[in-house]
């Protein structure tokens, strides 16, 4: 007679689980891959910005387009490139020297894979997920990279909240006649808002921690881990907001030229199709006509806010320009600001996927 076999213990069987090189730490589940319905969205946010404008302007949009003057579309496409540019400086000089040696090189195709990413998906959502992804195989942790991209969005929402205080000051006292004061106002209203909210959060984030209640939802470990994250991710910003004053105000003065020169566009896209304006007033208008389309392009569930940015920019140019002339700078714009975008950081992000199977990921 055969001895009675020994009852299996149910810890130890799942506590193997947990042990290095174990098939279920190395074996991930398997992804679902994508389908031909996964481009659907991003054809679609494609084909919108270049078929919604003509169909409102009708057929003069095709004048326009041809009449448009072909060396100012090359500068155009010169901005955007150095706007690429000034953003990988911005991040160089934000990591300084702690996620490894980041030249410009490196940092420039960091910075086109995360603006492919935030153009091919709905609400920008893939953008700051490419962003912590690439910085991770870097050997750069999560949790403290999202800090670094939180002080580049806190520093682009304190540009956008000055310059929209410029131009509501300059709207109050008279300098400039335009219409809309209420939206700038409660624009300005709601940076300011977003801006204070987040500074109280990150300066409570400790206290938040240990008292608020809804951190209970997860099981202790989890709600540690998570503690941790956010923790390292708080002393990540403030080390970086405690660097050099002269790098601070370098890091501020790229973000600022790189968004006066961005927000540019729409003007010469204007230019080009119209061939005149006042340049001061059209300029100034046409920056806060993007500030206010971009934000309101959050709501569209397309790749790159498409249907809701064009409706919205060409509502607002149409005060100043015949309906067919505004319907090809939306074309021209967008070309520049959104397919440019996608076009040139696709590669580049093909290029960056295919190196992350082969680095191990930062925890």
């Amino acid at each position: 007679m055969t001895a009675p076999r020994p009852p299996c213990a149910p810890a130890a069987r799942h506590a193997s689980y947990d042990r290095p090189g174990h098939a279920g730490t190395t074996t991930p589940r398997r992804a679902t891959g994508w389908r031909w319905y996964h481009l659907g969205p991003l054809a679609l946010a494609l084909l919108t910005p270049l078929l919604l404008p003509w169909w409102l302007g009708g057929e003069g949009t095709l004048a326009a387009l041809a009449a448009f003057p072909l060396p100012l579309l090359a500068l155009m496409t010169a901005i955007a490139v150095l706007c690429w540019n000034l953003n990988a400086a911005r991040w160089r000089l934000l990591f300084s020297g702690r996620a490894g040696r980041l030249g410009q090189d490196g940092a420039l195709a960091l910075e086109m894979a995360a603006k492919f990413a935030l153009c091919a998906t709905p609400g920008g959502s893939g953008g700051a997920a490419t962003f912590l992804l690439l910085l991770a195989r870097r050997g750069y942790p999560p949790a403290r990279a999202s800090a670094i991209y939180l002080v580049d969005q806190a520093c682009d929402l304190l540009f956008f909240a000055l310059m929209l205080g410029l131009l509501v000051t300059a709207t109050l006292t008279g300098a400039i006649d335009w219409p809309h004061r209420a939206l700038m106002a409660g624009a300005l209203l709601g940076l300011g808002l977003l801006l204070g909210g987040l500074g109280l959060a990150l300066a409570a984030l400790p206290r938040l921690l240990r008292r608020t209640p809804w951190l209970a939802w997860p099981g202790p470990r989890r709600r540690r881990r998570l503690a941790r994250q956010l923790l390292a991710a708080r002393r990540t910003l403030i080390a970086t907001l405690r660097l050099p004053p002269r790098v601070l105000s370098a890091v501020f003065a790229l973000c600022a030229l790189h968004w006066l020169l961005r927000y540019s566009l729409l003007y010469l896209a204007v230019l080009g199709v119209a061939g005149q304006g006042e340049a001061l007033a059209d300029w100034a208008w046409t920056f806060l006509v993007q500030m206010l389309a971009m934000a309101a392009s959050q709501l569209s569930v397309l790749p790159g806010g498409a249907g809701t940015a064009e409706l919205s920019v060409g509502a607002l140019l149409l005060p100043l320009m015949e309906r067919d002339q505004a319907a090809a700078a939306v074309v021209i714009w967008r070309l520049i600001s959104y397919h440019l975008y996608l076009l040139a950081g696709a590669p580049v992000f093909a290029v960056q996927a295919s190196r992350w199977l082969a680095r191990p990921v930062a925890s």
